[in-house]
């Protein structure tokens, strides 16, 4: 439709009529101030619309080049002016048949409702060279709750000797090991062989790792009731965007995982059966870090034990894990290993302030050494962080037993 533009005799039409208007006024009655000013207002008006229309019809929009502010035009879109072209949307995913089968698996399994088990039971799963040095300790911990706990040992060094347990807790409850190299894939087969002797008891609901250095810090009524109660698996997984994190991710780990997807954490977790199920049957993710992630390697260090159970369940199931694992460990030395608590530092505050921390703090290893804290919520309840911690020094058994009743009797 062509729109008919006022030509120009508007101007000289609308600036007589205004004159003579004006002219009219004088002969009447008496004026004052305000009503001779009014005439003037609206004779600019006319003559500031007839020129802006005058104007675009000599210069059309279509002929601008000119951005137009979005609070002016509403966010509206005008043909002709020049504006950037939204991005494209990334490319749709795709899987492969392992993938697809991987994934379809995880589904069914994280589906599966927790078996109606009336008495569910916790496994708790010991990672060691041999021998346990706080035997003693956790013998006490496990005391008069028989029926509620499973207990199993990967001790790697033992070879095929028997362990001489002095408490009958620990009798008999070695699994078939193999060794184990600090850093390297076996550390995570060893993980994988505990869980899968531990879910052959289909009582078992929920399933702690733990070290030959680590104690516990409460009672045994507490820690089953924090696990049992709460339907998540508390898994340290946090996005290190330095060299210990994101810097040991390579690219032949496409197209599974993407880097946006790789995650670093503790390797002291405690997972819930759907994901002890996932670990144990995955062989798609498993398999390109156990091809990839070597410590020493040519291009980058990389520990599967810090890396595949956390980047994993991040990608299977991110909100059902804590991102944060309840076994404290103190990084504050800065070393690659964590502080070691010796027989002069074991005393009731020390544990008390670790069971008193209720935030969980992660630093990236890039020089910025971003911080960031977070509460240790749980179903939207803040709770206390840490169950256990590590590493304590064999010497300190006598101290942590003296100890032990005065910290765990609240």
């Amino acid at each position: 439709m062509k729109v008919e533009y006022p030509s120009a005799d508007c101007v000289v039409y609308g600036v007589k009529k205004a004159h003579e208007q004006q002219r009219k006024g004088m002969v009447g009655t008496p004026r004052n101030r305000l009503a001779s000013r009014r005439p003037l207002w609206v004779v600019a008006l006319i003559i500031l619309v007839c020129l802006s229309i005058l104007g675009a019809y000599i210069y059309p929009p279509t002929l601008l080049k000119v951005k137009v502010c979005p609070a002016f035009c509403g966010g509206g879109r005008f043909e002709g002016l020049s504006r950037t072209p939204p991005s494209p949307p990334p490319p749709p995913r795709i899987f492969s048949d392992h993938e697809i089968a991987a994934r379809t698996v995880a589904a069914d399994i994280l589906k599966m409702p927790s078996n109606s088990i009336n008495v569910p039971k916790i496994a708790f799963m010991f990672l060691t060279p041999g021998p346990l040095p706080f035997e003693r300790l956790w013998e006490e911990f496990f005391r008069g709750h028989e029926g509620k706990y499973s207990v199993y040992v990967h001790a790697s060094k033992r070879n095929t000797l028997k362990t001489a347990w002095k408490s009958p807790v620990f009798l008999n409850r070695d699994i078939t090991s193999q060794k184990v190299d600090w850093g390297k894939i076996t550390m995570v087969d060893a993980e994988r062989r505990l869980l899968m002797n531990a879910l052959q008891d289909e009582n078992n609901q929920h399933f702690v790792l733990l070290s030959e250095s680590c104690v516990p810090l409460r009672s045994f009524d507490f820690v089953y009731d924090y696990l049992i109660r709460h339907n998540v698996s508390f898994v340290d997984c946090f996005d290190d965007p330095g060299p210990h994190g994101r810097g040991r991710y390579t690219v032949p780990f496409l197209p599974e995982i993407y880097i946006n997807e790789w995650r670093k954490g503790a390797q002291w977790f405690t997972v819930k059966r759907q994901h002890a199920l996932l670990i144990v049957a995955d062989f798609v993710y498993y398999s390109k870090f156990k091809q990839f992630c070597k410590p020493g390697a040519e291009t980058h260090n990389c520990y599967p034990d810090e890396h595949y159970v956390q980047t994993f369940l991040h990608m299977m199931d991110p909100s059902g894990i804590s991102n944060w694992s309840v076994t404290h460990v103190d990084w504050s030395e800065g070393k690659w290993h964590p502080k070691k608590y010796s027989r002069d530092e074991i005393n009731i505050k020390l544990l008390k302030n670790i069971q008193e921390l209720d935030e969980n703090i992660h630093t990236s290893s890039d020089a910025k050494k971003q911080i960031s804290r977070r509460p240790c919520m749980v179903n939207g309840e803040l709770r206390p962080c840490y169950l256990f911690a590590r590493k304590f020094m064999p010497d300190t058994l006598d101290i942590l037993l003296g100890i032990f009743p005065n910290i765990t009797n609240t």
